[in-house]
């Protein structure tokens, strides 16, 4: 098909600091751009203000299932070329596998829970419901493309559920980079803003679902290293009691803050020294390749997507497993030293260009484009 495309965007829930969501809006904004046509169904969370690409079609219900049936019961009534889903729905002719397999998360999570969780979560209706969705996105040619953001999550998706490797594009994640850099003096007046002295090592975790990201495994691996001066930094959505409780058995000072969800987050990349987001399960961090971008090294885990752009040692430290405290904390150590992080600054941003998001943009919408191309042969 050539020409003008209607695209219909499907995204549940609304977070204003959401990875998600901020990717999908410089998407639609791109496709908007491109001359095609955005329409977006989502439930009542998401703000007029922050769509202002076209119409919005919202769904009453709030679960992941209800969800997926309400969109399918009006499917009908979508008048598009191509229904392109951030979400696990019935069906859909393109899905972005950003959320990663669940099944592969549940699978890694069993690995660090004790028996009665595991239990007590095998239970769980949420958790039966994602998995009935997941399966039949991946079946019966439920699905005509999927977009993965990493190999790890394509293996995952062929592995579990027998998917069409030759139907799973690759697409990484990119992030706007006139806006993710370092710059000097931002830093400066950073520090200053979040108190920390010129001799303090600020280390930086950032992101939402702190089980699942390891902010207790990057606390215990920082209070292991021993170093008075070492601060970390939390930004992002959390209980932050169950971790303060966790953090007085190591540290008698105040060695960590809590800033909540940051609306700017390029000002925290400024102030901190290292990035660290020993995850248990990721299928492509975003706030890794933000501070990437911001020269920072970052610290991850191979459970992380992100980690197959980088190079240990070079970019950064890939830890094999996220409980392995020790090998975390060596990798703090290695880039507490201002030497080597500062050398490492050029290095990351060089890599970071190849992730502009106009790139991600321009491989997202050619697979679009050529998913509505099939349904009219």
């Amino acid at each position: 098909m050539e020409g003008r495309l209607s695209i219909v965007f499907v995204r549940r829930g609304y977070s204003p600091t959401g990875g998600a969501e901020a990717y999908l809006k410089r998407l639609a904004s791109g496709v908007i751009e491109a001359g095609h046509d955005a329409q977006l169904v989502a439930t009542n969370d998401w703000p007029d203000a922050e769509w202002p690409f076209g119409s919005i079609k919202r769904l009453n219900a709030k679960s992941p299932i209800g969800f997926a049936n309400e969109l399918e019961r009006m499917r009908n009534e979508l008048r598009c070329e191509v229904l392109f889903s951030l979400e696990r729905v019935w069906s859909c002719d393109v899905y972005r596998a950003g959320d990663g397999v669940h099944r592969a998360w549940l699978d890694r999570r069993r690995k660090f829970e004790l028996p009665l969780k595991r239990f007590v979560r095998s239970l769980s209706s949420k958790h039966q419901d994602l998995l009935r969705l997941e399966q039949s996105l991946f079946s019966n040619d439920n699905t005509r493309r999927v977009i993965a953001g990493s190999q790890m999550v394509k293996d995952e998706i062929v592995n579990f559920y027998r998917y069409p490797a030759d139907k799973i594009d690759i697409v990484r994640n990119g992030v706007p980079l006139e806006k993710f850099r370092f710059d000097p003096e931002l830093r400066e007046k950073s520090r200053e803003e979040l108190n920390l002295k010129p001799d303090q090592t600020a280390l930086l975790f950032a992101g939402s679902g702190w089980e699942r990201k390891g902010l207790l495994f990057a606390i215990e691996a920082a209070a292991l290293c021993g170093d008075r001066k070492m601060r970390l930094l939390v930004a992002g959505r959390g209980n932050a009691r169950l971790y303060k409780t966790r953090r007085l058995r190591f540290w008698r000072e105040e060695p960590v803050q809590f800033l909540g969800e940051v609306a700017d987050m390029l000002r925290v990349y400024a102030a901190a020294d290292i990035f660290i987001l020993p995850t248990i399960y990721d299928p492509f961090s975003n706030a890794c390749l933000e501070a990437l971008a911001c020269g920072l090294p970052v610290i991850t885990t191979r459970s992380n997507g992100f980690s197959e752009i980088i190079e240990n040692g070079v970019h950064g430290s890939i830890v094999d497993h996220a409980g392995d405290l020790l090998a975390l904390r060596d990798a703090i150590r290695l880039w507490s030293d201002p030497s080597r992080s500062a050398a490492a600054r050029s290095t990351n941003r060089q890599l970071a260009a190849q992730f502009d998001i106009s790139q991600n943009i321009n491989e997202t919408l050619a697979i679009l484009c050529s998913a509505a191309k099939r349904e009219t042969e």
